[in-house]
């Protein structure tokens, strides 16, 4: 029972924001960005075994210009930091980031001044990657899971209107001053 056989008479129908979505998940570029142990991890999801260029990734950007995914591996210092955000605001849009492992997701074991406790106080983060430090098979499942996330973003005025409705369910989440225990 192939797709052929499904459609009438060879016609294939969809929305531009299915084709573009499908477009954009095709062809992320990485820019990586391996501060520590979690790199290793990052660099063997490279290997043919965790091959990223079954997913259009295959060219990993080492200029953030032509790179729209920032792979944030490891735990970052606050001298590095700006650097990141240098990094992040030269990518082009629309752009995401995956905080790949303990470290870069909230500082880790590192509770000083001179780490980051999670790099979603510099970026914004779209998927989270626990683990110390975590797998390839890990990455590529992240990955995936981005893709599902870029394939059903909105385009266009439903995109404001997709924005605003995440914000007030991310609003609304939030413990307000003054509620709770005494």
């Amino acid at each position: 029972m192939g797709l052929e056989e499904k459609l009438p008479s060879g016609f294939l129908l969809t929305t531009v924001e299915q084709v573009a979505g499908w477009a954009r998940k095709s062809s992320v570029w990485p820019a990586t960005f391996g501060l520590a142990c979690c790199a290793i991890e990052m660099m063997a999801a490279g290997d043919p075994r965790h091959d990223f260029s079954r997913w259009g990734m295959e060219r990993a950007s080492a200029t953030p210009r032509q790179a729209d995914l920032m792979i944030v591996a490891g735990r970052v210092s606050q001298k590095m930091a700006p650097v990141l955000r240098q990094i992040y605001d030269q990518m082009t849009e629309p752009k995401w980031v995956i905080a790949m492992g303990v470290c870069a997701s909230s500082g880790g074991m590192f509770n000083n001044y001179a780490v980051v406790q999670g790099v979603d106080h510099i970026v914004p983060v779209d998927i989270y990657l626990p683990g110390c430090p975590p797998r390839p098979e890990m990455l590529l499942d992240a990955i995936l899971k981005l893709h599902d996330k870029i394939q059903n973003t909105k385009l266009g005025p439903q995109r404001k209107k997709q924005i605003v409705e995440l914000e007030e369910a991310q609003r609304r989440q939030l413990p307000l001053l003054g509620q709770g225990t005494v």
